[in-house]
């Protein structure tokens, strides 16, 4: 199956999976996806996650993250740079994302690191997505 952002499709599939509340959910691997939910784990966002290697290119399991009652952590998914519009910012503009309560996901060319993380190297990139 062709798709032409599998980045988009990453988000969409975990806020639909916690708008069901269910407990994990599996998404087709890629590099920048495992990247991505290593940050997640990392920020505390999920509780954890696996690639699980099916012979082909991979599937990571996450687990989503519940409060105890039994609202979501993650509250807001939001995809910044698109195929049709990407958008690429220096360190001096790198963005804050609800006053440093979420994360802004980078893509730089040292890899894909938060926006804060960015700031300490001060190395610019695309901005992939806000999650808070």
């Amino acid at each position: 199956m062709s798709m032409t952002d599998p980045i988009a499709d990453y988000l969409t599939r975990i806020r639909n999976a916690l708008h069901a509340r269910q407990k994990y959910v599996d998404i087709p691997a890629s590099n920048i996806k495992r990247k991505m939910s290593r940050i997640l784990w990392e920020q505390g966002f999920i509780k954890k996650y696996i690639v699980i290697d099916d012979g082909k290119q991979g599937v990571i399991r996450i687990w989503l993250k519940y409060d105890e009652f039994g609202n979501p952590v993650l509250t807001h998914l939001e995809r910044v740079s698109k195929p049709g519009r990407r958008i690429y910012v220096d360190v001096d503009n790198l963005p804050r994302v609800m006053n440093n309560l979420g994360i802004a996901i980078v893509t730089t060319p040292r890899g894909v690191i938060t926006a804060r993380e960015a700031r300490r190297q001060k190395v610019g990139g695309e901005v992939l997505c806000y999650i808070w």
